[in-house]
């Protein structure tokens, strides 16, 4: 029987007696690639927040959650940190200016964000580190400190230090937030080679047009519930979209690209 990469039964999460999630259900097999879309507010970052194991399921003892990360209901770090990698757009601000690239990767080795004194770096995790840069083709900038970098140069060394660990998969809250139209075709198309390689990844973001061409299993939240799931087709109309984001909009797929083109209402 194959592992699910992703296993959720029932999983709500409330605030202040709010539920900020309801009732969520969802399987991931591994290698397999999913985007997670909605506006803002309709749950998206909670849903990362419980995959990363920074809050928990509200415990319902009629009908309790399950909420498994390759198997594990129960967080062991090294495991989760063997099996998936993580790029959070708040990792950003949180470097030092004078932090290298090299130390922005090779800090994923340590799940930390920085290189203390009592670590030792051996040759090996310096292989490592070279290889994850390499695939993200920044391995010329590995003596640049963060801040000599551009938005998108940030970005790559951010997903390199998510890669570092060989994940089998890749969780990428927003990665294209900022970036210009030819920046995200790039981003688009390095989640392609990186699907292509076997790594599973999950997309959450607020737009259409960021979803890469090798993704084919779209959840669309709003308000804390699961509006829709199932491919492109199914999931990226008009009718759901406008539903989604309350506006009359009109999905437009242009090779592969979504884009919402909102087009009136009340």
């Amino acid at each position: 029987m194959n592992v699910k990469a992703l296993e959720l039964r029932n999983v709500s999460v409330v605030r202040d007696g709010k539920y900020i999630l309801s009732s969520i259900d969802l399987e991931l097999d591994a290698g397999e690639n999913l985007a997670i879309i909605g506006p803002n507010g309709s749950g998206k970052t909670t849903l990362v927040q419980l995959f990363c194991g920074n809050i928990y399921p509200y415990y319902d003892e009629n009908e309790p959650a399950v909420l498994r990360i390759f198997g594990q209901e129960r967080r062991n770090l090294f495991e989760f940190r063997r099996h998936v990698g993580i790029v959070s757009m708040d990792l950003q601000n949180m470097f030092g200016g004078d932090t290298t690239v090299f130390e922005v990767i090779c800090s994923g080795l340590f799940s930390s964000l920085d290189i203390y004194a009592d670590r030792t770096v051996t040759p090996d995790m310096e292989s490592m580190v070279v290889s994850s840069a390499t695939i993200m083709g920044i391995e010329d900038l590995l003596e640049r400190t963060v801040s000599g970098l551009s938005l998108g140069e940030m970005r790559r060394a951010l997903i390199a230090r998510a890669l570092v660990n060989g994940p089998d998969l890749l969780i990428l809250d927003e990665p294209m937030t900022g970036l210009d139209v030819s920046m995200r075709s790039k981003f688009r198309s390095m989640f392609d080679i990186l699907s292509k390689q076997g790594i599973g990844l999950i997309l959450v973001t607020h737009e259409l047009s960021d979803i890469p061409s090798s993704m084919d299993h779209i959840v669309a939240l709003k308000e804390g519930h699961k509006l829709a799931e199932g491919t492109k087709k199914e999931v990226l109309t008009d009718d759901v979209i406008s539903e989604l984001y309350g506006e009359s909009i009109k999905v437009i797929e242009d090779n592969g690209t979504y884009q919402m083109l909102v087009v009136g209402g009340e």
